[in-house]
């Protein structure tokens, strides 16, 4: 049957009733990742700590008639009319959770549309946090940021080659050029190696693709994008954490490392020279070579 607006904040709310205090997040296997899904609608339950579910906030309608205009016009040109698949992480008791995808979702209820593809990921939780510390190997750390840094655009020169299937495309843009052997040195010295995303990446998937390149993450935090009431609450735990068992942290941008100690708000950055560009990794270990100097 399909909701009307107000028919679809009842549901909403119903659900978020429904699975209060039960529903948790459960790991999905390989399998389940990977195989390409599509479920009904209704086996999908909304994110109470997403800004869709927030009364304040709440749905944005015109984005929903967009989609649903979307599915009215190509439904007839079956089996695929959405732009992408809803990003959801599989829970207990049943079914999942969305985590990115809520107004396509939506639009589905509002069609009585019976299918809508997912792509199941398992996003890391501050649980899994304490787990990678417990593993830590040293009191010191690099992070970068995936997105910006260690991944490139697609036509990009200066790459490393790629992996092959299924690795290939499974990141968004192939690994820049020496990264790999610049995680090796840089554990060689005594850095755990962290690496953030705000995509909805499965975690333990980006450990098993750069171990591919036969490199050892220690810590690995994706979806730092996502708009949740409680993410910065968990940043902060996460944070806490961090500064409990790193006494140094180098930040590694495109331009520059800031190094910073745990125990002081004192920080230092240094430039890095970016051309050429093959030289990038170089110059960065360089830097951190005359830093533990």
């Amino acid at each position: 049957m399909a909701l009307n607006n107000t028919q679809l904040i009842s549901y909403i709310q119903e659900d978020i009733e429904k699975y209060q205090g039960i529903m948790v997040p459960v790991k999905a296997t390989l399998l389940e990742r990977t195989k390409t899904r599509s479920v009904n609608p209704y086996k999908l339950h909304p994110n109470p700590d997403d800004e869709f579910c927030d009364p304040s906030i709440g749905p944005n309608y015109g984005i929903i008639s967009d989609y649903v205009e979307m599915i009215a016009r190509y439904q007839s040109l079956k089996p695929n009319v959405w732009d992408a698949s809803v990003i959801v992480q599989k829970i207990r008791p049943d079914g999942y959770m969305i985590l990115n995808g809520h107004h396509r979702w939506a639009a589905a209820l509002k069609t009585d549309f019976k299918k809508v593809p997912i792509s199941i990921v398992n996003l890391t939780m501050v649980s899994d946090v304490e787990n990678m510390i417990k593993e830590a190997q040293s009191d010191k750390r690099v992070s970068m940021d995936m997105d910006e840094v260690i991944f490139c655009t697609e036509g990009s020169e200066d790459v490393e080659k790629p992996l092959p299937f299924p690795w290939k495309g499974f990141v968004k843009g192939p690994v820049r050029n020496g990264i790999p052997a610049l995680f090796h040195n840089l554990t060689q010295k005594g850095y755990d190696i962290w690496l953030y995303s705000s995509r909805y990446y499965s975690y333990d998937m980006i450990w098993k693709y750069f171990e591919k390149y036969s490199v050892k993450i220690a810590g690995i935090i994706t979806g730092t994008g996502r708009k949740s009431k409680n993410n910065g609450k968990d940043r902060k735990q996460t944070r806490k954490l961090l500064e409990a068992q790193y006494r140094m942290t180098l930040h590694i941008d495109t331009d520059t490392i800031l190094l910073t100690r745990a125990k002081s708000k004192e920080f230092k950055e240094y430039k890095i020279d970016k051309e050429p560009a093959s030289e990038w990794p170089r110059s960065v270990y360089q830097i951190i070579e005359g830093i533990n100097e």
